[in-house]
């Protein structure tokens, strides 16, 4: 028989011993791993004494067997490796437990397992996102079995239980230092405030999260095991009101480590507040506590190890003052907190030197002992007296003894902890007060933080409370496991028999009946010489014979204790003074009489009545105190007893509710992330009752499966005669009868099948041997399928073969025949081929000869011939050679004789073109001056061209004929000049000829120079060729740059304008879903603050809840924020502030929170367009500026070069005409010619100069125009006088202009026209008075003088500007100065004010001042709305004119008749015109259709009726968005008629209406659709009849008749988009309500595609596993039905296709999103099959898609990540090739997602198991992804909605032809 742990038999083998087969996999124990597997090397028969096992690692072992008892206990199979519960293994022993939580901790990373109703909680050292937020909400309502082990599936379960049965619950979390217990609690309590969030303004939810960090300030310290370790218990009552909402809570604390502050071990630090303050020293606040660093300290520094890897003291410091703020401490106390912390360590700082004659004393230079006074606020001297000395009081005196050095030393470190643990318990119970319930709780839930199970080498009086405690909660969890397994038992209706379970009462009777261990200590502590010896003594004496108490053998000072989890050893040494925990009495009065009341308060003795009120749950609770005194006369409780007492207390309070329980687990000793150490994990499953839950399991029928499970899994056990699926029940009980024989090793339940240990393991080798003879059946037959078709196809492979072969034979031999026959005949055919051959060679041969012969001879005649003719012709070309040089001689001389004549003439030619150059210099020096005289001639001209309009024809020829002949006189002196001068010239050249003559010796110098310069020239040709070729080419080459700049430069501004866009789009999403959440957030809000409104009621109207809901609706109905109207008057300040007072202030105070923050991201978009579109435009005018750049270089350059060769042709013309000129004989009569020429030249530069005046008066005209057009538009402006003069001025001007021919003068006159129109309009002054006052100056227009008058009245008008501005800005400057003064005096004021007080004030000043923005801002509105009124008259006024005006054109009325010319005064016969357009034109505008009239105060009944009392289920034969269409046509007859009021109160009263009803009804989908539909119809109306162009466009010419009037609704349309945001999510979440409990059965649960998959095994969570769903079976098609029901109402209701699709669409990432989470959280669904699965289900939803036509490729983005995740179930997961593909595959989901869903992948049947490198390997590839955050996230948030917008959509329906049915009933509208 085998011994377990604690020395108690257990017995392996529960099962028959035929299972130990070979190759029966068993555990074997190992000194290293406890437990290592193995494999049998033969069967076990019964009677061998021997068992050889061959070990995984490769080894063997033999194991010796006393009886079948000691065989080694099996392995489970594969199919229960890494369940969720240990209790469902079908071994249920020690190292099946081990190996399972190895399993799941090193190779699925699961830190979660439940145990029965035990969550196993296992440290892994490292932060996980296992916490968020998104956890939270995917375990929120779920049951507990439903998902992975996880503390928020224990708090769930906790928060359910109470909620639901109002039974008090608690989580009891235990585990030794390091385990991770506080971590545990902490997100349990987490949890609970998540789900039950308060509705009040304290938030006590958050205060009591925010005790956490002050608790482990002052209470948690490092360790050797634990960096943060919790040193006291502690129990946390969170208190619920019947909404299940946290409205308080309590704490008690037990057995605070006071030893701690005066000692720590090596590697550990004492307490960390201590540390904080150090870190934080140089702050000023704690200037005064004259601290420094750790090791300064005597009580810090002990341990030598003053920091935490990885955290920074002085920012917990922060935290902790932050935490101690928000929970409400004072800051004064949280100062004195500080100084007596600062005090303590102080304290150990203080030296005690030793004595004379066993004394001892304090120097009086010690320099911490006036500090520490100073701190505490006590005498120096006196402290320093009693901490050396000690009183006694006898009868008679009293006396002061002294003490020795180590007993004051002992007495300094007493007070020191005393000191400190009244701190911490007034710390605690400053923290009751502030989070204890206010109101009567319903309910609570405690969460028990508390150490676990210890045993050091040296345990002390701490250890033995510790491990006393753990004896009663082992105890309590016992009991209540055995009442577990018996009432299952009982709920099935089996039967069962008493189980038998360690019961360690004796323990407890030992620790804590009469004459126990803590009675007799404290019974030592009374006596006066009471020694730890004596008591130990007296333990040997009274408790030797008890059977869980023990002497050691080598020790009188110990004692050992029998525990349920293991032996320990105690040391009695210092139990006796622990236990009394004196403090000198003195030092205790001398604190007492500080001058700090809170250094008093601490160690003032507390009233009777604090004491009696211990008991109750109300009262402060100290920390781990028992009973307090009774009176000064009784003795002080010892420390066990308070212990004990407070020990009683917490397990009543444990009993009275339902435990939870968490057992936290230490992997390792080293902290490493993900490393498991099985010994030590052993030892704390068995020290915290594991094993024990294990062994209870085991000892009744641990393994529980349905009848569903049992069928489904063991159907191929079972025989086709005993399967009915109609009676899976019997089915099962008949194939289970004929598997085992034996029936007690199961039991037919009511709904389960409970089997014995062991059962399941045998059932599955049944399986696995069936599967294994049917696979050897289909092997054979496949096998033998396989060879016969491999002999069929070798045999026709063979007969083929024969055939070829046997063919290629015949082939080849009949190939020989026909070679050989070939070969003769090729022989035959050589011979005789060769022989002609021969033949031919021979006669070729002899021909060769005799033509060699014949041409030797004929060679030899031909040379001979050849000679003769050879010498005649020389002969004959020496003659004629002699003869012609002969003459060529004679030729040359004669050319000499002519060349040097020819050079003596062309010198002289030269010289004289060299003199008449310089008079051609001269001659243009003359033309200028006579250019300037033909311009003063043209002047005169023009002169007597104005005079003879004034003169008479005879007058004008005279004075013509006369300038000519002034001009002849003038023209014939200057020839008569240039006359001379060519007389000059011509003497001159007389004399150059004479030089020429004597140069005529120099003409082979003047050759070789004409030669130079003709070449220079030659090459200056060249090299401008070669530059015009060059200039030819870089043009072109800048063009092409150019080109394909310009290319580029559009190809990126594509590229960057597609960006942008691309980010805007990004921006307004992301924009419209912070909008839509900041809607639903103020829905929520709303919601909340009704909810609050209704409680407060009800608490103080109980019986007037009619009345209550009355005042509600009449408050709903009043509201009327929502947009302004432009209308002639606006509400004031007293209606806005009776409206708050009606909505009430936190209602208002939250509108106007949400309202600041909509304003300010609409500053905030508005600021970014702005940006975008300046960035925008510099962008664009780069891109122009550059193109432009470039453009205009290249114009330059071709400019440049255009006009050198123009300029260039014309000086050679110019060159040629006046060299033709002076060369010819008659230059006198040729230069008036020259000159006439010049003058033509001047006269057409002339008239160029004429079109360009003519282009500016063509410019004036249409500047004419437009200011006829502006005074036309503006006629009735304030104004218009000016603008008449203006008028008629122009006309003028104009006239005088047309009667004046000369141009320039006009032009000048238009010009300062212009000038003085721009400073009449800068002076605001009419042009009539200026002309009047300047008179002559104006008509004849001086330039100079009217300059000087446009100038000054330039100036003057900005001088007054300027005045204006400066006015402005000093009344700006004042304003803002009041505002600056107002603003600090509320600053004072509020500083001076509580907390709340000023937050009250802030809201109430910021709603004022929003107010009167608000009112400024519809004042502006309303006089800019005047403003557009009033043009807009004007201009249908000026439309009529003109329209009457061109009508009557057409008639043969006078000019004077029409409007146009009598806009300045009335026409008096108007009224005889025919056919005058405005009347007509007014009756069409003024007819009325489509409206609907109603009185003002019917509003109510048209909303009652049309709104609230509506039936959508009644709109299925009506117009789609009728009730839509008759609240416009309301609309419409208010505007038509102008009545503001009427309009918004109609359509103020429609929001409230719609927002009432949708409210009302909010969980029907029905009506929320109907009404989301018509809001988004009335929505679309008032755009489509706006008038507003873009929206009308598409209207028909009778709609467009129907356009609103008067009115601009515009922001009454964005209020009706923000209720149709609103009536969206409210319809979003009534699908989810729909969808939620249906999407898991129907995605995972359901076998829709015929796939049996693996039972979750999981026991005693059959209601989580359920997939009913209000008793029916949920499949797919029950989802897809559900969808479609969805679908067809929208569509009955008309609701638009873009909205249709955003429904579905938001529809299907809901799916997407809860079936991925659940996945990620449901190990059982991470296999092969549930792949398959899914996918099946996803085709059938894709099917649904495309037949409904809503499927698009935003469905597809939804779905891809669900479908990547069935192809990631379905990918093989082994090769390097099988990461990429993963990697590759898996871009919609995050690297966590990916490794998390590797990690959980439990393979099927035959699969082997995904290798932890390949793991690895996925995740080293991921980790290369772009954003961290992003990926690092694990659940999908399925509160995500997707930003909602409704597309504009016109209608075609006329609302002249909607008629209302009778149904709608309203008799108090008509048709107009």
């Amino acid at each position: 028989m085998a011994l377990d742990w604690a020395g108690r038999s257990v017995n392996y083998t529960l099962v028959d011993t035929f299972v130990y087969c070979k190759g029966a996999r068993v555990w074997v124990r190992d000194p290293e791993l406890v437990w290592k597997g193995g494999e049998l090397k033969k069967d076990y028969t019964i009677g061998d004494k021997l068992v050889d096992i061959e070990l995984d690692d490769g080894g063997e072992k033999s194991l010796p067997l006393k009886s079948k008892d000691d065989l080694p206990p099996l392995r489970n199979p594969d199919i229960l490796i890494g369940e969720n519960d240990l209790t469902s293994l079908s071994y249920l022993h020690e190292p099946a437990v081990l190996f399972n939580l190895q399993e799941r901790f090193i190779r699925s990373n699961a830190i979660y397992t439940y145990c029965g109703i035990v969550l196993v909680a296992i440290n892994p050292y490292q932060q996980l996102p296992l916490y968020g937020e998104d956890v939270i909400y995917a375990y929120r309502g779920q049951d507990m079995g439903s998902m992975d082990p996880h503390i928020f599936a224990v708090a769930e379960e906790a928060f359910r239980k109470m909620s639901r049965f109002d039974q008090n619950q608690s989580i009891i979390v235990s585990g030794e230092s390091g385990a991770g217990k506080t971590v545990s609690a902490k997100y349990a309590m987490r949890y609970f405030a998540m789900v039950g969030g308060s509705t009040a303004e304290t938030q006590i939810e958050k205060k009591v999260l925010a005790s956490n960090p002050v608790m482990e300030a002052i209470g948690n310290a490092k360790t050797t095991r634990n960096d943060n370790s919790s040193r006291f218990g502690k129990y946390i009552e969170i208190s619920f009101n019947t909404q299940h909402h946290i409205i308080g809570a309590n704490m008690r604390t037990y057995l605070l480590e006071k030893s701690r502050v005066v000692f720590q071990a090596e590697e550990e630090r004492n307490y960390h507040i201590f540390y904080q303050l150090c870190a934080s020293c140089n702050l000023p606040e704690l200037a005064a506590l004259k601290l420094g660093h750790p090791d300064e300290f005597f009580y810090t520094s002990q341990g030598e190890s003053p920091t935490v890897n990885g955290v920074d003291d002085s920012v917990t410091y922060e935290e902790t003052k932050d935490a101690m703020a928000l929970l409400g401490f004072q800051q004064d106390h949280i100062k004195q907190i500080f100084r007596v912390v600062g005090a303590v360590l102080h304290f150990g700082n203080v030296e005690i030197a030793p004595g004379e004659h066993e004394s001892s004393k304090i120097e009086k230079n010690n320099e911490n002992l006036p500090v520490l006074c100073d701190l505490l606020g006590i005498e120096e001297v006196q402290m320093m007296k009693w901490l050396c000395n000690r009183k006694i009081i006898t009868v008679k005196e009293i006396l002061t003894k002294p003490l020795t050095r180590t007993q004051a030393i002992i007495s300094r470190d007493a007070l020191a902890k005393k000191i400190y643990s009244e701190l911490f318990t007034w710390i605690v119970g400053q923290i009751n007060k502030i989070i204890q319930p206010l109101a009567k709780s319903k309910s609570f839930i405690g969460v028990l933080d508390i150490y676990g199970f210890e045993m050091f080498e040296i345990n002390s009086f701490e250890q033995f409370c510790i491990n006393y405690a753990n004896e009663k909660l082992q105890q309590q969890f016992t009991q209540h496991v055995f009442k577990l397994e018996q009432e299952e038992y009982v709920k099935e209706q089996i039967e069962w028999s008493f189980i038998d379970f360690y019961d360690n009462q004796p323990c407890i009777d030992l620790i804590e009946n009469k004459l126990g261990i803590l009675d007799l200590l404290d019974e030592e502590c009374m006596m006066p010489k009471g020694s730890d010896d004596n008591w130990c003594q007296k333990l040997y004496k009274s408790h030797s014979n008890a059977k869980h108490f023990s002497k050691p053998r080598m020790s009188q000072s110990a004692f050992i204790i029998h525990h349920f989890a293991d032996k320990v050893e105690y040391q009695s040494d210092g139990c006796v003074e622990k236990n009394r925990d004196n403090v000198n009495e003195e030092h205790l009065n001398i604190l007492r009489g500080s001058q700090f009341e809170f250094v008093a308060d601490l160690f003032r003795e507390k009233k009777m009545s604090h004491e009696s009120s211990a008991s109750s749950r109300k009262a402060v609770v100290k920390s781990g105190h028992g009973p307090a005194i009774k009176s000064q006369k009784t003795f002080k409780s010892s420390v066990g007893s308070q212990f004990r007492e407070s020990l009683k207390y917490l397990m009543e309070k444990l009993n009275a509710t339902t435990p939870h329980y968490v057992r936290c687990i230490k992997p390792n000793d080293t902290k490493a992330a993900f490393e498991f150490e099985s010994k030590r994990a052993v030892e704390q499953l068995r020290a915290c009752g594991v094993l024990e839950t294990i062994r209870i399991s085991a000892a009744g029928y641990p393994s529980r499966w349905t009848y569903g499970e049992f069928f489904t899994r063991y159907r191929a056990l079972m025989v086709p005669k005993e399967v009915n699926r109609k009676d899976v029940r019997g089915t099962s009980e008949k194939t289970l009868k004929r598997l085992i024989s034996d029936p007690d090793k199961y039991q037919f339940g009511k709904t389960k099948i409970f089997f014995r240990a062991g059962q399941v393991a045998y059932l599955e080798k049944l399986r696995a041997d069936k599967l294994r003879a049917a696979c050897v059946l289909m092997q054979k037959t496949v096998r033998g399928w396989v060879q016969k078709k491999k002999y069929n196809r070798l045999r026709s492979s063979t007969i083929i073969v024969q055939k070829i072969i046997r063919g290629f034979l015949a082939r080849r031999l009949t190939l020989h025949i026909r070679r050989t026959n070939a070969g003769t005949r090729i022989q035959k055919s050589w011979r005789g081929y060769n022989q002609r051959q021969k033949y031919l060679h021979v006669r070729r041969a002899i021909v060769t000869i005799q033509a060699f012969t014949r041409g030797t001879y004929g060679r030899r005649h031909f040379t001979k011939v050849l000679r003769e003719a050879r010498a005649t012709t020389i002969q004959k070309t020496a003659r004629g050679w002699l003869a012609k040089k002969k003459y060529q001689k004679t030729r040359k001389a004669i050319i000499l004789i002519q060349c040097c004549t020819r050079r003596m003439y062309a010198k002289k030619e030269l010289k004289k073109l060299k003199i008449e150059a310089r008079s051609v210099e001269h001659l243009k020096k003359l033309q200028k001056g006579m250019e300037n005289k033909v311009i003063s001639l043209q002047q005169k001209v023009n002169e007597l061209t104005k005079e003879k309009k004034e003169r008479e024809d005879q007058d004008v020829t005279i004075e013509k004929l006369r300038s000519q002949v002034k001009s002849m006189e003038s023209t014939q002196a200057e020839t008569i000049s240039l006359s001379k001068r060519i007389q000059e010239l011509e003497l001159e050249n007389a004399r150059l000829r004479q030089e020429l003559e004597q140069t005529s010796l120099e003409k082979n110098a003047l050759n070789d120079e004409m030669g130079r310069v003709l070449q220079e020239h030659k090459e200056e040709k060249e090299k401008h060729e070669a530059e015009s070729d060059k200039l030819r080419q870089d043009l072109l080459e800048k063009e092409n740059a150019f080109k394909e700049f310009e290319e580029k430069a559009e190809e990126r501004l594509k590229q960057e304008v597609e960006a942008t866009r691309e980010e805007l789009l990004k921006e307004l999403a992301e924009e419209k879903a912070r909008h839509q959440k900041l809607l639903q957030d103020y829905n929520r809000l709303e919601q909340r603050c009704e909810n609050l409104k209704e409680d407060l009621e009800a608490a103080q109207h109980p019986a007037q809840q009619y009345v209550h809901h009355v005042r509600t609706d009449s408050s709903e109905g009043g509201e009327s924020g929502y947009g302004t109207l432009s209308t002639n008057q606006v509400e004031d300040v007293e209606s806005v502030e009776n409206d708050i007072q009606e909505q009430g202030q936190e209602k208002a105070s939250m509108d106007m929170t949400v309202f600041l923050k909509l304003q300010q991201r609409v500053r905030d978009l508005e600021k970014e367009r702005k940006q975008f579109e300046t960035k925008m435009e510099k962008k664009e005018s780069d891109t122009l500026t550059h193109r432009n750049t470039m453009e205009g270089d290249l114009g330059t350059a071709t400019a440049q070069l255009q006009a050198y060769k123009e300029e260039n042709t014309k000086l050679k013309e110019d060159l040629t005409t006046l060299h033709k000129a002076v060369v010819s004989d008659s230059a006198e009569d040729d230069i008036p010619n020259v000159l006439t020429k010049q003058v033509s030249v001047l006269s057409e530069e002339n008239h160029k100069h004429r079109q360009e005046i003519v282009s500016l008066k063509t410019e004036l005209a249409n500047e004419r125009r437009r200011f006829e057009n502006q005074m036309n538009g503006g006629a009735d402006s304030p104004d218009s006088g000016i603008n008449k003069d203006k008028e008629q001025l122009i006309h003028e001007e104009i006239e005088s202009l047309a009667e004046d021919g000369n141009l320039d003068v006009a032009y000048k006159s238009v010009k300062m026209t212009n000038h003085l129109f721009a400073a009449l309009s800068a002076s605001q002054t009419s042009l009539r008075d200026t002309v009047s006052k300047y008179g002559s100056l104006a008509g004849n227009h001086n330039d100079l003088l009217v300059g000087k008058i446009i100038l000054e009245k330039e100036v003057q008008a900005l001088k007054k500007n300027h005045e204006v501005e400066t006015k402005e800005l000093k009344e700006t400057i004042e304003q803002l100065k009041m505002d600056n003064d107002r603003q600090q005096e509320i600053i004072g004021q509020s500083l001076k004010m509580t907390p709340e007080a000023r937050i009250n004030q802030t809201v109430q000043h910021e709603i004022s001042r929003l107010t009167n923005e608000n009112l400024d801002l519809l004042e502006q509105n309303e006089y800019l709305e005047k403003q557009v009124k009033k043009l807009k008259k004007q201009l249908k006024v000026a439309y009529r004119r003109v329209t009457s005006t061109l009508e009557s054109s057409a008639t043969p009325t006078s000019l004077s008749d029409t409007p146009a010319a009598s806009h300045l005064s009335a026409p008096a016969n108007i009224g005889d015109t025919t056919h005058i357009a405005p009347a007509n034109v007014k009756m069409k505008e003024r007819e009325i259709l489509g409206m609907l009239e109603y009185r003002q105060e019917d509003d109510t009944k048209i909303i009652k009726s049309v709104i609230i009392d509506f039936q959508p289920k009644n709109a299925v034969s009506f117009l789609p968005g009728l009730p839509a269409y008759v609240i416009f046509m309301c609309i419409r007859h208010a505007d038509d008629i102008n009545d503001d009021r009427k309009v918004k109160a109609l359509l103020t009263g429609v929001i409230n209406g719609i927002k009432k009803t949708v409210k009302k009804h909010f969980e029907d989908f029905e009506y929320v659709s109907f009404w989301l539909t018509n809001t988004i119809r009335l929505m679309h109306t008032l755009k489509q009849y706006s008038g507003e162009e873009n929206f009308s466009s598409q209207n028909t010419i009778r709609q467009n008749d129907h356009c609103l009037r008067n009115f601009d609704l515009s922001e009454y349309r964005q209020v009706m988009n923000d209720l149709g945001v609103h009536i969206y999510q409210m319809l979003v979440h009534i699908i989810e309500n729909k969808l939620q409990p249906m999407i898991v059965p129907a995605m995972l649960e359901s076998d829709s595609a015929g796939l049996s998959t693996k039972p979750s095994g999981l026991r005693g969570r059959s209601a989580s596993m359920s997939s009913d769903y209000d008793g029916v079976k949920i499949s797919i098609e029950s989802l897809i039905k559900q969808l479609t029901t969805f679908l067809t109402v929208m569509n009955i209701h008309g609701t638009d296709p873009e909205v249709v699709r955003q429904v579905i669409k938001q529809s299907f990432y809901l799916v997407t999103a809860s079936t991925i989470n659940n996945i990620l959280l449901r190990k059982d669904m991470c296999h092969w099959s549930k792949g398959v699965q899914i996918r099946y289900n996803m085709s059938e939803l894709e099917e649904w898609l495309r037949s409904s036509k809503v499927y698009d490729s935003s469905m597809e983005d939804t779905l891809e990540p669900l479908v990547q995740i069935a192809q990631l179930l379905q990918v093989k997961k082994r090769t390097d090739d099988d990461v990429k593909l993963i990697c590759d595959t898996c871009t919609k989901l995050t690297s966590t997602q990916v490794v998390k869903i590797l990690n959980l992948y439990t393979p099927d049947e035959y699969e082997k198991k995904t290798e932890v490198m390949f793991i690895r390997k996925v995740q080293a590839k991921l980790s290369g992804r772009m954003d961290p955050k992003k990926e690092a996230q694990l659940l999908i948030d399925t509160k995500y909605t997707f930003p909602v917008t409704f597309p504009y959509n016109p209608s075609s329906v006329l609302l002249n032809e909607i008629t209302i049915p009778d149904s709608f009933k309203l008799e108090c509208v008509k048709r107009v």
